[in-house]
């Protein structure tokens, strides 16, 4: 009997297609991101949370990716950290 981890399962395209994990990895990307400009502004996800006009649990969802984010949520969390979302033409791949 074989076994399958997750990295195997997760890289078979008859299980997860190349574009929801290009979805997946995204979305991992940008909260990781989101987190990262939090902290480093020294903010609790309440004070985050409180300068964003939403609640402590909208942030936590938010962070732990239980929700996808919306323009407007993103907008509303960004701005009072000093950022903004920007389009930038991704690396070519290799």
């Amino acid at each position: 009997m074989s076994t399958t981890n997750f990295r195997d399962f997760y890289n078979d395209d008859n299980n997860v297609s190349p574009t929801e994990r290009a979805k997946i990895e995204f979305e991992v990307e940008l909260i990781g991101k989101l987190i990262e400009a939090r902290e480093a502004k020294g903010l609790t996800q309440g004070q985050l949370a409180e300068a964003a006009g939403l609640k402590q649990s909208a942030v936590a969802r938010l962070e732990r990716m239980k929700v996808t984010p919306q323009i407007d949520t993103l907008f509303k969390v960004l701005t009072p950290m000093g950022y903004k979302l920007t389009i930038v033409p991704r690396d070519e791949m290799a």
